[in-house]
């Protein structure tokens, strides 16, 4: 059994620990708000984007078609883009969204399609290295930027693009976490490459006008789909930011409230123990004095 000083020194290293977890909590929390506001507002932006894509699509087709939004008629080259945090110490953030990775990554490899893999968060590269090491191609991480902006996205899409010019990929899908709530963020696959145009997307109302493009649709969407696939890499930081500021406040909180209990029940243990000492010291005490 540890002795009393052994058990006031855990006490005090316990709550030493709930002091961090209580900052790291409220940082998380001051930090979340803006997070959230920033995914929030490209929300929009990107699904308008989308939205441009898809008019501009429908009068595209044939050989016609940017290879960005046509795609090179096969699905045997796959690259999985797998964006995640820099840092831990977020419940389960980061290991939800390499999870759903590895379960398309693995599929693809049982129907025997060639595999690639870019990391986005050093988070993202050191789990994936350990199984998939020789199939990572690249690796970017988040903390070079002091400000999450385009140019933190931009290196991921024009590696992106480098890859499929090279022939080296035929399909390009983006994993990361969608914010839903502080304490809900969903592992979202989103396919890039062959650009996804939403049967479900509204026509723009012309009001009975015609419109002629000057340059052609054509020359639009050749300009415009490398771009947004840096918005969507773009959006999908921005998501994943929010969802790892709400999971570590979750996470954070849990650990305080854990260690509350924790020196709640080292605080007990240590009064019992030091009452039986004091009690075993008082029946020697008494004990000599009667032999006396």
């Amino acid at each position: 059994m540890a002795s009393l000083k052994e058990m006031r020194n855990r006490i005090g290293s316990v709550k030493a620990t709930q002091k961090i977890t209580k900052a790291m909590q409220m940082v998380a929390a001051a930090k979340l708000k803006r997070a959230q506001e920033q995914a929030e507002s490209a929300r929009p932006y990107a699904a308008r984007m989308a939205a441009v894509i898809a008019n501009l699509a429908r009068g595209v087709s044939g050989d016609g078609a940017p290879r960005l939004l046509a795609g090179t008629c096969s699905d045997q080259k796959h690259l999985i883009v797998v964006a995640t945090a820099d840092k831990g110490l977020a419940g389960g953030f980061n290991s939800s969204i390499v999870r759903a990775a590895r379960e398309r990554i693995s599929a693809l490899l049982a129907a025997g399609k060639d595999v690639s893999i870019i990391a986005v968060g050093r988070k993202a590269r050191d789990q994936l290295r350990r199984q998939y090491g020789d199939r990572m191609i690249d690796s970017f991480e988040l903390s070079d930027h002091k400000v999450l902006s385009l140019a933190a996205a931009q290196p991921v899409a024009d590696r992106i693009l480098a890859e499929f010019e090279a022939g080296n990929a035929d399909v390009v899908t983006l994993f990361y976490s969608r914010f839903r709530s502080v304490i809900s963020q969903v592992p979202t696959a989103k396919q890039l490459i062959p650009a996804v145009v939403e049967a479900g997307e509204a026509a723009a109302d012309l009001g009975g006008a015609a419109y002629e493009y000057e340059p052609s649709e054509e020359a639009i969407l050749e300009t415009l789909l490398p771009r947004n696939i840096a918005v969507q890499v773009l959006a999908a930081l921005y998501e994943n930011q929010a969802g790892f500021f709400g999971a570590q406040m979750g996470a954070m909180d849990s650990a305080t409230r854990n260690a509350g209990d924790m020196i709640a029940g080292l605080t007990l243990q240590y009064n019992r123990q030091r009452q039986a000492q004091i009690t075993k010291e008082l029946i020697e005490i008494i004990s000599g004095a009667e032999a006396l």
